[in-house]
């Protein structure tokens, strides 16, 4: 008995073409809009989401790099920007003096809070914008029907 693997390796690699391809589309849309709109980038606005959810606003510095996808130097970096705007704030652990928290502060939740709803009516229009592509369709229904 023969197994064939090349035909689904194939149809596996033209999905994750889609898929990366909607999400390529989609972040370039969530990014341009919250930078116009709020000053913010995407890894910021998705800093102060993980930071609005984490228990008393603070998480640990390797935990929202870890969160969002970030090395822990990028993490460092994100968080100075959001500290020089008010947003939040770099605390040290009392009981681990080595370990350092960002800590969202009431500005980064109103900012926050301000961006979200925006946030969710570009994703929602950049998915449907996506689904009118004959490639991205597919993955936005797969992604869709997943939820």
């Amino acid at each position: 008995m023969t197994i064939h693997k090349q035909p689904r390796a194939a149809s596996d690699q033209t999905m994750w073409d889609a898929v990366l391809g909607l999400h390529a589309f989609v972040e370039r849309q969530l990014a341009h809009t919250l930078q116009r709109r709020f000053g913010v980038g995407l890894s910021e606005y998705r800093a102060l989401e993980t930071l609005t959810q984490a228990e008393n606003g603070e998480r640990r510095m390797q935990e929202l790099a870890d969160h969002i996808g970030l090395g822990q130097s990028s993490v460092t970096r994100l968080v100075g920007r959001l500290e020089s705007a008010g947003y939040a704030y770099k605390d040290t652990c009392a009981d681990d003096r080595r370990g350092v928290f960002a800590v969202i502060t009431d500005e980064g939740r109103k900012h926050y809070q301000d961006a979200r709803a925006t946030y969710a009516d570009v994703l929602s229009s950049a998915l449907n914008t996506a689904s009118s592509d004959d490639q991205l369709a597919r993955a936005v229904q797969a992604l869709r029907s997943a939820a």
